[in-house]
């Protein structure tokens, strides 16, 4: 199967549009554990174990792991996931942005090395920093769109003068992102949870492609909103919650069984949203 086809049976099978981000800080580990990054993988496959049945996706966030040069434990995480929870998607967020020889050395590192199934990516030097990813036809390119931060204001609300209509250029990605850039059915958006407007306009001019929206839980954006904005039939939404799951518990007994009761929490939310 594609990442598309995978999502969708992996939403329909735990009936869920969860996306548990997987970003690990040692300082915040539990018990014994914390300031420990030899941990890393044990820690976050312990939290893939408690909520395998409840998301349609996770996402480790690879700086987290490289900061503490623990590539190698992402891979055994990566492996752990396969093993574990064969039917959910892997996307590992990235958010690489360059051309030529060196994008194709990134794609190699996300869907070679690490095996994801998709990864984010920066489409901001244009076609040619995402082209090279597109010859993994079976992988997503999930490119970044209209982003939670404050300061994705500075580009991405910007009307670009000379298109038809001065789109806003998120809108304009969007749209390119849905038509000429799609090759291969392959591209999906990263839109913040914080901009609920910006969803529902990035899904009218994208209605088929999955968007993947972090910043539901500890960075303040309402599930429900999100939901009202984002899903429609045929449009998947990966509704992205990090902290507020892996760090739901403060003792090494109970820290993973804390993560279930708030992945769950939020996957009921993400469902009683669709209705």
């Amino acid at each position: 199967m594609n990442f598309i086809q995978q999502l969708s049976k992996a939403e329909q099978l735990n009936d869920s549009m969860l996306c548990v981000g997987l970003d690990p800080e040692p300082g915040k580990f539990p018990g014994a554990w914390k300031g420990d990054a030899g941990r890393i993988y044990d820690f976050c496959a312990a939290i893939v174990d408690a909520t395998k049945d409840l998301v349609s996706a996770f996402k480790p966030q690879i700086a987290y792991f490289a900061a503490h040069r623990a590539e190698d434990q992402l891979e055994r995480l990566m492996a752990h996931i396969k093993r574990v929870a064969p039917g959910v998607p892997v996307i590992l967020d990235a958010k690489r942005g360059d051309i030529g020889s060196t994008a194709e050395q990134y794609a190699k590192e996300a869907f070679e090395r690490y095996q994801a199934d998709a990864v984010t990516v920066s489409p901001f030097m244009g076609f040619d920093s995402v082209e090279p990813y597109l010859r993994y036809p079976d992988k997503g390119v999930i490119l970044l769109c209209r982003t939670s931060n404050a300061g994705g204001n500075d580009w991405q609300m910007q009307r670009l003068a000379d298109v038809p209509g001065q789109p806003r250029l998120f809108e304009h990605l969007a749209h390119l992102a849905q038509t000429q850039w799609n090759k291969n059915g392959q591209l999906g958006l990263v839109v913040g949870a914080t901009y609920p407007e910006e969803i529902a306009r990035v899904r009218e001019l994208a209605p088929s492609l999955p968007l993947l929206i972090p910043g539901v839980g500890a960075q303040g954006g309402d599930a429900a909103a999100t939901v009202k904005a984002g899903w429609r039939a045929g449009g998947p939404i990966i509704v992205n919650s990090s902290r507020a799951v892996l760090y739901a518990g403060a003792s090494l007994e109970d820290f993973a069984s804390a993560a279930r009761r708030a992945a769950q929490a939020t996957r009921e939310q993400l469902q009683t949203a669709r209705g």
